[in-house]
């Protein structure tokens, strides 16, 4: 059944109502149930009935149910890596070594960690908000600007490079469109993905002249001078009990419980693709992997810990139980960003907002129009990597009968996709950003969304100006 407009009413109705009353949780399930009554005709009671059961369908999924038991997870080793004086040993050695001298090199250095962990953006994010996120206390630098930093050093630098999921991803959607050398074609859609590359560079901008525009300033200006790192009313996306956790009493801290676990996620995202993928790096599953490698992380520090004598085993499960217990509600979250998700597939927003496009395409503005909807897409339902599935096999026939270039075309999508990503409340690498940097959900979008916006624009320009020429 063809919902047309309808179709775009749930997703911006929740994200609006989300940005609006801060009530995140509330938003979401509100605009499920919009989409669910819409796929009703008007059907009130059986709309909530359906809302419901997409909801748990979303289990259904077992790439779904992965990353909600990867985010739960993430809990338990930062309560395991605190309580067992790993993260404080690091923060010791930093200033020890005066290599984190100032608010302005904590920036820098959390900013070069993003852009380094590139091999998945969930893991990246996470790997740098629990290293900096204590050195960006300490500095009174606002969690808005850590989760910025977090977002911004995740999607957008993962498109940008073949060797990981995302490159595989993208590779295999191009396969199907009988392309003679997709490989070749993701790779000269790199130097193309302006929006990307842009962000990347706009984030290291602000690292390096620690510079800030708009409610990003205001956030900064309200850590430096009044020492909140957290307005006031806000709701991190991790309890304080957790994220402000202190090193077990009479315990030496020593950096390596947690340099190790860490080092120990970043190495298994690579062997997990392997293994999953039997031995072809490119074809490994991304959920699966991302969960292997988290829980190798907790084992590792977990063993750690026991044999230093930390911890007794009890203790390592209390901890790791109590980890989990203060991600509950980002599981939740990412529960319902899933099931809207689901909802807008039923709904076939994606399809419905594509099909809008294709009447205003003409081979100059092929790229910026597809670009566009992309984002708006990915905005609405919180998926790059669905936006993808969507919009290449649109953009690769129209650029192929308009002889427009078709590694810009390709590389508006990815653009596009990832900007939507990155600004959607209900993007998982936007949720995960919050709670790796412990700030409030809403005021990351809010800090977040002015730079996007920006950077978009010069980005949409910059795909107007190649398709001239």
């Amino acid at each position: 059944m063809e919902y047309g407009w309808f179709s775009v009413i749930p997703p911006l109705f929740a994200i609006l109502l989300a940005i609006k009353t801060r009530q995140v949780f509330l938003s979401l399930f509100l605009g499920i149930v919009a989409g669910w009554i819409i796929i009703s005709n008007g059907n009130v009671i059986k709309g909530i009935e359906l809302s419901i059961q997409s909801i748990v369908d979303v289990f259904k999924d077992a790439g779904n149910t992965r990353v909600i038991i990867f985010c739960a997870l993430v809990g338990s080793l930062i309560t395991l890596t605190q309580a067992n004086g790993g993260v404080q040993g690091f923060v010791d050695i930093i200033q020890k070594k005066n290599i984190v001298t100032s608010r302005k090199r904590a920036s820098v250095f959390a900013f070069i960690v993003g852009v380094v962990v590139f091999i998945e953006s969930s893991i990246s994010c996470l790997v740098t908000g629990t290293i900096f996120h204590p050195i960006f206390e300490k500095f009174k630098i606002s969690r808005e600007k850590l989760a910025y930093i977090c977002d911004t050093t995740s999607s957008p630098i993962c498109i940008l490079i073949p060797l990981n999921a995302w490159g595989a991803y993208v590779v295999s959607i191009l396969e199907k469109e009988n392309l003679s050398n997709p490989v070749s074609i993701f790779i000269n859609t790199i130097p193309l993905n302006f929006y990307a590359i842009l962000s990347v560079l706009f984030a290291g901008f602000l690292a390096f002249s620690f510079k800030d525009f708009g409610a990003m300033k205001k956030a900064e200006q309200r850590s430096l001078k009044l020492g909140k790192t957290i307005a006031d009313g806000s709701t991190p996306m991790i309890s304080e009990e957790v994220a402000s956790l202190k090193p077990k009493k009479g315990i030496r801290h020593k950096s390596i419980n947690m340099i190790i676990p860490v080092i120990t996620m970043i190495i298994m995202m690579p062997v997990s693709l392997l293994i999953t993928g039997k031995g072809d790096l490119t074809a490994g599953s991304g959920t699966t992997s991302v969960l292997w490698s988290v829980v190798s992380a907790i084992m590792v520090a977990g063993i750690f810990s026991i044999i230093q004598r930390i911890f007794s085993l009890k203790e390592v499960m209390d901890y790791t139980l109590k980890g989990i217990a203060a991600l509950v509600p980002l599981a939740i979250l990412m529960t319902l960003a899933f099931s809207i998700g689901d909802t807008c597939r039923t709904l076939g927003t994606g399809e419905y907002v594509a099909s809008i496009s294709r009447e205003f395409l003409s081979p100059t503005l092929i790229a910026p129009i597809i670009f566009i909807t992309s984002g708006f897409i990915a905005f609405s339902t919180g998926t790059s990597w669905g936006t993808f599935a969507i919009m290449i096999p649109i953009a690769v026939p129209t650029a192929l009968f308009a002889e427009a270039s078709l590694p810009l075309s390709i590389a508006a999508v990815l653009s596009g996709s990832v900007f939507g990503d990155h600004c959607s409340p209900i993007s998982d690498t936007t949720i995960v950003s919050s709670m790796a940097s412990a700030c409030d959900h809403i005021d990351h979008v809010r800090t977040q969304i002015p730079y996007a916006l920006g950077i978009a624009m010069i980005a949409a320009v910059l795909f107007w100006i190649t398709g001239t020429i």
